[in-house]
């Protein structure tokens, strides 16, 4: 298996710096940070869709224009502290996988930092939804033209970031991906996508049930038409069935998720999740179907049960991504090793080699000069033999009695045979360099 998987998959070699954290520790961090960070682009995400929706029903009906202008208040908000608090989990899953989040965002290319322009497009978007909220009375379809804008926007978002973080599972697709649209095509992209966009009606469903039950909010002073149980209901409503969608999209994400991360602890994680949502969205059918006077009664028993299946399904998340890397983590610690082992292996020879070519430390003159010759002089001189100047016993026979003659000529030589070329000076060397070569050259016998 592993061979196989080492055959088929492209397995870099990782950088091996110590984690900054205990790697427990950073796994809370992503996974805790994460579903923090995910709530608010729930928010920002849902709150865009109801506000669209309520926007156009208000075309006929003002209570729902009013309700759109009340749910606009919260987007700008909700998306700010989206942004703020996605940076722990960015930084988490890029110090836990790095390998993996790199190698995908290089994978998508310019569509991954096209996510910062988008953002930017879709933050002033909403801007300028929500402060011409008064100008614009008269000219719905243009003010709407914006909301509409802004979700388009916030739709393909998401689906940027859930792209790579699905590459970021598939190590032996990276071969073959050539961009984002083919990385889109990938098992599991779209059934994820319908996955999140269902939580993020029923997290925006919970708020809106939230917000307009507060006793200081003044829901009276806005509606004369709609109830604060008109809009609870609704509310309840909404959450009651993209949890339910949920529930049936569910199990089509497991299965088309590879085979190689679905184990028992991920099934029962995911099942301990299912299992805690159920009495939740019983209680949101009997609140529902129940009278009035009801509707609020379990709302804090429903934000605790829906809560702990987010961090069930949060942490069911991540088990998914720890199972299905495993085998390649391996590879690539393997690699890795090697790797180091054939770095420091090089390192020691070139240790080695700088050595034997460096002067010796020996307080022998001679020996210090024959390495000063080896380093300056052996290209063009032997000691016994013409090469490209003439052997170095011809030298010595000349210099035998001029030692600084022979000096003043290493350091600035002339022309004086025609049958052998210039001879560049060496005035780098020191006067005891020269003096050690010297002596060297006129030992030579």
């Amino acid at each position: 298996m592993m061979a196989l998987l080492q055959t088929s998959t492209p397995v870099p070699r990782d950088i091996p710096l110590a984690l900054p954290l205990p790697e427990w520790a950073l796994v809370v961090l992503l996974v805790l940070s994460f579903l923090l960070h995910l709530i608010f682009v729930n928010l920002m995400l849902g709150g865009s869709i109801l506000t669209l929706w309520a926007q156009i029903k208000g075309l006929k009906n003002r209570e729902y224009d009013i309700l759109a202008h009340e749910i606009a208040k919260t987007i700008t908000v909700n998306k700010s502290l989206a942004v703020v608090l996605g940076v722990a989990p960015l930084l988490s899953i890029n110090t836990l996988y790095t390998v993996y989040f790199y190698s995908a965002n290089a994978l998508t290319g310019l569509m991954w930092i096209s996510i910062i322009p988008l953002v930017t497009l879709a933050f002033l978007l909403t801007y300028l939804h929500k402060y011409t909220w008064h100008q614009l009375e008269n000219n719905k379809p243009l003010h709407i033209t914006f909301i509409a804008a802004a979700v388009l926007v916030f739709l393909f978002i998401p689906l940027i970031f859930l792209v790579n973080i699905n590459l970021m599972l598939f190590p032996e697709k990276w071969g073959t991906i050539k961009g984002f649209v083919s990385a889109l095509l990938l098992p599991n992209v779209f059934p994820r996508y319908l996955h999140f966009i269902c939580a993020s009606l029923a997290v925006t469903g919970l708020f809106l049930f939230w917000y307009t039950r507060r006793k200081r909010y003044p829901f009276e002073t806005y509606f004369t038409q709609l109830t604060r149980y008109d809009v609870q209901k609704k509310a309840y409503s909404l959450t009651l069935a993209a949890s339910l969608l949920q529930l049936m999209i569910g199990p089509i994400v497991l299965i088309t998720l590879p085979a190689k991360g679905v184990k028992w602890n991920l099934i029962v994680v995911i099942a301990a999740g299912a299992a805690i949502a159920l009495p939740a969205m019983w209680r949101m059918w009997k609140a529902i179907t129940g009278p009035p006077e009801d509707i609020q009664r379990h709302f804090g028993k429903v934000v605790i049960a829906m809560t702990l299946t987010v961090l069930f399904m949060g942490s069911g998340r991540h088990i998914y991504r720890a199972n299905a890397l495993a085998t390649h983590r391996q590879l690539v610690a393997e690699k890795t090793t090697a790797f180091e082992a054939m770095s420091a292996t090089a390192r020691s020879h070139a240790r080695e080699e700088q050595a034997a070519a460096a002067p010796p430390a020996a307080t022998d003159p001679v020996a210090k000069g024959t390495a000063i010759f080896k380093m300056n002089c052996s290209a063009c001189h032997h000691p016994q033999q013409k090469l490209i100047g003439p052997p170095v016993k011809e030298m010595a026979g000349i210099y035998a009695n001029d030692r600084e003659g022979l000096k003043k000529w290493i350091k600035a030589p002339g022309k004086k045979r025609a049958g052998y070329p210039q001879m560049p000076g060496f005035p780098q060397l020191s006067a005891a360099e020269l003096d050690e070569l010297s002596q060297y050259i006129l030992s030579v016998k």
